[in-house]
Order: C-alpha cells, then structure tokens, then sequence
C-alpha cells in the first residue's frame, strides 16, 4: 500500500489510527516536509479566515507551503471554503479549470462524511482523483460552527437554527474517519 504524508495534523487525531501513513504534526514541523510521498494538508487556517484579526499563532506562511507540497508531490489541501489561501495562491475556485500545476477545486460539506456540523470544505487536488461520493449524502448537521446572531446579537450572519446546537472548538476542529478515509484514498490515487 502506497504511503501518504499527513501535514499539519493532529497527533492524537483520526489519522494515528490508520496504517501507513506518515504523521506530521507540529512536532515534526510540517514545513519541513520534503516528500517522496503524495501529501494530505491540513494547514492551520486561522491566518486565512474572515476572523484572521482573531489568530493567536502566526502560522500564514504554512498555508502557501502547504500548496506548493501538494503541487510537487501530488495530493490534497484541505481548508474551510473561501478561505483566503486560494486568493493569495492563486488557486481555481470550486468549478473553475485547473490551474497550470493540473489542480482543481472541489466543495464538499463535512456532515456527509459523518461531522456534526455542515462545515463547508475546499479541496484543492493535484495528480489524484475528485472526491468520491459521501457516505451520508444529504445529513443533517446536528451542530453549528462558527457564533450566531442568538448567541452575540453583534455578530453578523445568520442565527444558529432552532433545534441546532453550537459546537465546540474541538468538534470542529475533529476530522471525521469517513472524511480522512476519502482524503488517505485521493491521495493514494496521486500519479
């Protein structure tokens, strides 16, 4: 079985449970990460975000390594949708050609894959196959990410839905098994 490179990921996360796969957690300094295998990226996404002013760490410069590692060794960049990486990158935007490195841009929601909440995603795939089908298609999120206007009547967007609870920082950060499954699998079809 081929082996993957797990960037920027949790060590106590989903992917410790998977066999062959290279774990590269803070640590280790995924930065660092000089192949041979394809990559799955997940850079820390605070510096990207519409609440980038709100980031603790300065870790911006790891989202644009993170994409020159997935267009030299192949694979995926996973990252919240519109997040500001794909300006500064230069990255085609979800139904738009691919780019000259042969990368394109795919939307999927989490909650199909098994997360509580929707948590729109962007997939930017090099040299690997689109995502396959969810396992849960059309899911209901049973939880919120990000504030609403009924928690913080000053916040913009839109309210959290009745019945809809709001998560915590570590549900949203989790990464579903069915989703990293999907992630460890497109990366593995990388040329």
């Amino acid at each position: 079985m081929k082996t993957i490179a797990i960037l920027y990921c949790d060590p106590r996360g989903v992917y410790s449970t998977m066999p062959d796969l290279d774990l590269w957690d803070e640590s280790r300094d995924a930065r660092r990460y000089a192949g041979p295998h394809p990559v799955v990226a997940h850079p820390p996404c605070a510096r990207w975000s519409a609440l980038r002013h709100l980031a603790v760490q300065d870790t911006a410069d790891c989202g644009p390594i993170a994409v020159e590692q997935v267009r030299h060794w192949g694979g995926v960049l996973e990252h919240p949708a519109h997040s500001k990486l794909w300006t500064h990158c230069g990255l085609p935007f979800p139904g738009e050609l691919p780019d000259v490195f042969g990368g394109r841009t795919f939307e999927v929601h989490q909650v199909e894959w098994g997360h509580v909440a929707r948590k729109k995603t962007w997939l930017y795939v090099v040299g690997c196959s689109a995502p396959a089908a969810p396992p849960f298609p059309g899911r209901a999120p049973t939880h919120w990410c990000g504030g609403g206007r009924n928690q913080n009547p000053n916040r913009r967007g839109p309210p959290i839905p009745p019945g809809i609870k709001a998560a915590s920082s570590q549900l949203k950060n989790r990464t579903p098994p069915a989703f990293a499954e999907l992630l460890v699998a497109m990366a593995r079809s990388a040329k």
